[in-house]
């Protein structure tokens, strides 16, 4: 079970992270809608430039246009790009191909099973792996909101490529979300933070309790 741990704003946060057993850190940049953990470019390369060996660095962003996202994943010095807006397949493969060191990561909002099942269709073929997540008018993530497990466990079965779960979860719902979907990995943000900061008792709860559900099967 691979887990994410998003929203990183600093050094403490990315410490808190990585002595919780985190496999990978999340730089929201490039923000076009809410997004309170959102840091600038000088920022999160600050931090990237930090980090040891053996931890994914991974770009979240809104942004939309092919050479931007290019630029700010090769900027970052990343390995993964997560691009959470609507950007169409063809932009998508066309990334991946101008980022050969980095996966790319499409982030999929979970409204209806057919549209969900439509999306996946349309990414799968040019994403590395496809990230469900819950959304709503004025945020793209970070809703603090659960979707349709239902859903979300049947783009699991169905998907040709990896699956992470987002959306709502935290260190209380994370065994149930990982038992019910079975996903390759976990993501959370808002749901491991104690008054708008990462948490450790959270952080490590989460990723304890997601690798037991994992254990469980």
């Amino acid at each position: 079970m691979r887990v994410k741990i998003c929203g990183i704003r600093n050094s403490e946060d990315a410490g808190i992270a990585l002595r919780a057993g985190a496999d990978a850190v999340g730089f929201l940049v490039g923000m076009t809608h809410l997004a309170e953990d959102k840091v600038d470019p000088d920022c999160a390369r600050s931090i990237i430039g930090s980090l040891p060996p053996f931890v994914s660095r991974v770009l979240v962003t809104h942004l939309t246009d092919e050479s931007e996202i290019v630029d700010l994943a090769a900027s970052l010095r990343v390995d993964t790009v997560q691009i959470h807006d609507y950007v169409p397949p063809e932009s998508v493969a066309r990334i991946r191909t101008c980022l050969p060191a980095c996966k790319v990561i499409k982030a999929v909002h979970v409204v209806t099973e057919a549209e969900t099942l439509q999306m996946m269709r349309d990414f799968e073929p040019v994403s590395d792996a496809l990230l469900l997540d819950s959304r709503t008018v004025d945020r793209l993530g970070g809703t603090g909101l659960v979707h349709d497990w239902t859903i979300s466990a049947q783009v699991v079965r169905l998907a040709q490529v990896p699956v992470i779960l987002a959306g709502g979860l935290t260190d209380q719902n994370v065994y149930d979300a990982v038992a019910q979907t079975r996903p390759f990995g976990v993501d959370v943000n808002s749901g491991v933070e104690v008054d708008g900061w990462k948490d450790f008792d959270k952080v490590q709860t989460f990723v304890s309790e997601a690798r037991r559900a994992e254990a469980g099967r």
